[in-house]
């Protein structure tokens, strides 16, 4: 009975998308921060691996750092990616669509993420 006579404004608050888009941002933001470092150490090592051959790369790519650093270069960017593809969708879908475009980049992010792990991982110990 109390909840009729709230007002609207008291009865919307902690609804929408209000209630996560702080978080959203700043993960967001965080893992852009993060992809800095990792992408400019990716960077400079395919400059200096350039003409290498295979076994120097495997044997690179070995490294349990540079697995590591791989990996989470790999995650976090798509991690980044599926965040950014959902404020899109969130701002520009509608309905049943928004919902399954979500979904479907999260969808995709993992698969993507899980497949360069296994390769990475399957390079890297000779698998």
């Amino acid at each position: 009975m109390d909840a009729d006579r709230r007002t609207p404004l008291a009865r919307a608050r902690g609804l929408g998308s209000a209630k996560d888009g702080v978080g959203h941002w700043w993960v967001q933001r965080i893992t852009a921060i993060a992809l800095i470092p990792l992408v400019v150490w990716f960077a400079v090592s395919l400059v200096m691996l350039s003409g290498a051959d295979y076994a120097i790369v495997r044997a690179w790519i070995g490294s349990p750092l540079v697995m590591v650093l791989l990996i989470l270069t790999i995650g976090i960017g798509l991690h980044h990616g599926q965040l950014g593809l959902q404020v899109v969708f969130e701002d520009y879908t509608d309905g049943a669509w928004r919902v399954a475009l979500i979904v479907l980049a999260k969808f995709i992010a993992v698969v993507f993420g899980l497949g360069a792990i296994v390769a990475i991982l399957r390079i890297g110990l000779g698998g």
